[in-house]
């Protein structure tokens, strides 16, 4: 990456700027100071201490290398909705079924398959900043650099990464909106499973959401989630523990015969950009199994209606310092 310096910039140590202006965490810094190339002026090997002229060219050895890119990480074309993306960041809406990354059993199946393929001609090394289950479809971001991968995940960690989630459920919540407040932990028994437990739990990890139920027929709901906290199966688990399991979750509720998977979309996500901070608002549309579900049970134009209560979540977040 090279960077012309102007006058806002001229004065400045490469140090400041890199911390400053770029974000650069102590540890990135180091990695620059310590690869070939990794920075130079003009050409020149320089300091972190050098003083910034008007003119002079900053060039960091930012850019991904063969040597990177992971070995189990295969160009496949498969298809993938790609909701946003530009040299910094990716953003797909995953399809339901769909792995984020090779594991046994999925080694050319994955979202990680479909990105090293849409972008073969470079070195290409998958970075997602959040992962889907396999099962639940919806918004999924990557970072295109090492730059990113570190903003998106301070932003993450910092509670500036915003997700709004669909679910469709078994049963209808009592209150219509609130807060679903537990503790969660590993089952004993599972390697996967989750479950509520006490707040005296030394295991047991505070999960936090917020809801609101969209519509309703009497035995299900489209509800609207937004979780605060990040624990492994939040939402699946809280609904459960309130008895409106997830349609569909035979994990944690019952198999259902209007949808061969958990009715769970990540709908919104409210982000700022890695690299300018502008606040993206970026909605992936449901794919066809939801859809489908959600007309057969509350009826046509009930996708156009949880729309327009996306878009109030939209100016929510948009009134919120992220």
């Amino acid at each position: 990456m090279d960077i012309k310096v102007d006058e806002k910039l001229a004065g400045m140590t490469v140090r400041e700027l890199l911390q400053k202006r770029l974000g650069y965490s102590s540890n990135m810094i180091k990695k620059l100071k310590f690869s070939e190339g990794g920075i130079l002026v003009d050409g020149h090997f320089v300091t972190v201490r050098h003083v910034l002229s008007i003119g002079e060219v900053l060039s960091l050895a930012v850019e991904d290398k063969d040597e990177d890119v992971s070995p189990y990480t295969i160009p496949v074309d498969i298809p993938i909705d790609v909701i946003f993306e530009d040299c910094h960041m990716t953003a797909v809406n995953k399809p339901p079924f769909m792995p984020s990354h090779p594991s046994m059993g999925h080694r050319d199946d994955t979202v990680s398959n479909a990105l090293a393929y849409r972008y073969r001609d470079k070195s290409y090394v998958f970075r997602p900043t959040n992962r889907l289950d396999r099962d639940t479809s919806g918004c999924m971001l990557t970072a295109n650099t090492k730059s990113a991968s570190y903003k998106l995940y301070r932003a993450m960690t910092e509670g500036k990464i915003r997700k709004t989630y669909i679910a469709v459920t078994d049963g209808v919540p009592e209150a219509k909106e609130g807060q679903l407040v537990s503790y969660m932990r590993r089952a004993p028994d599972s390697i996967i499973k989750r479950e509520e437990t006490t707040s005296d739990d030394p295991e047991g990890k505070l999960a936090l959401t917020e809801y609101r139920v969209l519509v309703h027929n009497g035995e299900h709901a489209a509800v609207m989630l937004s979780p605060i906290t990040g624990r492994t199966h939040q939402l699946r688990v809280q609904l459960a523990g309130i008895g409106c399991p997830i349609t569909g979750d035979d994990l944690y509720g019952t198999s259902s015969a209007l949808i061969n998977r958990q009715a769970l979309h990540s709908a919104l996500t409210v982000l700022p950009h890695p690299e300018t901070g502008e606040t993206l608002s970026l909605v992936a549309p449901f794919h066809n199994d939801m859809s489908q579900l959600l007309k057969a049970l509350f009826g046509e134009g009930v996708e156009e209606d949880i729309l327009g209560e996306l878009n109030v979540k939209i100016q929510e977040s948009l009134k919120k310092d992220i």
